[in-house]
């Protein structure tokens, strides 16, 4: 049985029968152009990704491109018509997008070919024409910069292979999503750090725990919003702005978003300065749940893993992350809670991650590991 328990309602806003009967006739149209992916299309993030600021251990991203194609091959969850999101959430300067490909078709932009993107905004393109994607495939998706661009916005390291005018890169530059109308499970987005990312599995095997997840849910759109070293309540040159900072941006702006699971907590323990206060963390747990409701979604959160055998785990640190985990089980915060710890826990010694899941460092878990956590994510507390 999966390890999740129930906290709060599992439906909000329920409907007189006659108030739904007359909502249904009323939206049936809708429906209808949504499952074709006409003009009411409802949009869901089926591949999504968190940006960070480029650091001077970034050449490419910190001195930007001119003339350049960043080619980008991602898996899909969800299928369905197709349109792109771009972001430069840290530009300084607008950059030009285009022309651009997706599954060797034309993109457009209000039907032109070439777009600017705002220095800290969001582009979407128009619904890629001939473009419907099967769930589960992959996409590939080619980017011209005029530029010169001046500094990108950027994921770091998706752990997949793409590329930057021909060499091999594991970063993906200012895409952000991929939104498709063809989800007909759950659409949920991770908030998380290095373990959502991908961080304990090979590049190129789609093993990560979101992927995995959605594999499990056929027809769900699940956004991989982890960033590796992100932290809940503090932010950081490199591993970007901690959860809170980058809610509103990274999950509050998904089209068709159902749920969002927060798997965030370990960095604020482990990474200096070492959190001790387990109040703290909780406090910023319920900003994220006050903040997820008023904007009518579920919010699941997870109990954080151990790290005995990581270079900065403690004994007091171990028991800090008790603390949290204990109330996060009991205290009725989310409105479901995903046992993360349970699932990776070693029964012979509770502090560390059960050897068969253990990439090697203490910390992340192998794709055995990523499978354990996918299967202690229950269906029905995602809708």
């Amino acid at each position: 049985m999966p390890a999740v328990t129930v906290r709060g309602p599992a439906r909000r806003g329920v409907l007189t029968a006659a108030a739904g009967v007359a909502a249904v006739a009323a939206t049936a149209p809708t429906a209808r152009a949504s499952q074709r992916g006409g003009p009411g299309a409802a949009w869901a993030t089926s591949w999504a990704t968190a940006q960070t600021a480029p650091t001077a251990a970034d050449p490419v991203a910190t001195a930007g491109l001119t003339e350049g194609v960043c080619t980008a091959t991602v898996r899909l969850s969800a299928g369905g018509r197709v349109r792109l999101r771009y972001g430069h959430a840290f530009g300084a300067v607008p950059v030009l997008v285009g022309p651009v490909t997706a599954g060797g078709r034309a993109v457009t932009f209000g039907g032109r070919r070439q777009a600017w993107l705002a220095a800290g905004a969001s582009l979407t393109s128009d619904p890629v024409d001939g473009l419907s994607s099967p769930d589960g495939s992959q996409l590939t998706v080619e980017t011209r910069l005029p530029g010169p661009t001046g500094p990108l916005s950027f994921h770091r390291n998706t752990h997949a292979s793409h590329s930057v005018d021909g060499a091999r890169t594991t970063s993906v530059f200012l895409l952000t999503g991929v939104e498709v109308t063809g989800a007909h499970g759950p659409v949920v987005a991770v908030l998380g750090d290095s373990v959502a990312e991908g961080v304990g599995t090979p590049d190129d095997a789609d093993l990560r725990w979101p992927d995995q997840l959605a594999r499990r849910l056929p027809g769900s759109a699940v956004a991989n919003l982890g960033i590796s070293g992100n932290r809940l309540l503090l932010d950081d040159a490199r591993f970007g702005p901690g959860g809170q900072a980058r809610f509103d941006r990274d999950v509050l702006a998904l089209p068709g978003l159902r749920t969002v699971l927060v798997q965030l907590g370990v960095n604020d323990l482990q990474q200096p300065p070492a959190q001790t206060d387990s109040s703290l963390v909780l406090a910023g747990y319920r900003q994220l749940v006050l903040r997820a409701r008023s904007a009518g979604l579920r919010i699941v959160g997870s109990t954080i893993t151990p790290f005995e055998g990581w270079t900065r785990w403690t004994p007091q640190l171990d028991e800090v992350r008790r603390r949290i985990n204990r109330a996060v089980r009991t205290g009725h915060l989310f409105d479901a809670v995903a046992d993360f710890d349970t699932a990776l826990r070693d029964p012979a010694r509770p502090s560390r991650l059960r050897p068969a899941f253990d990439s090697g460092d203490g910390l992340h878990p192998n794709p055995s590991g990523h499978a354990a956590l996918a299967g202690a994510v229950d269906r029905r507390h995602l809708l």
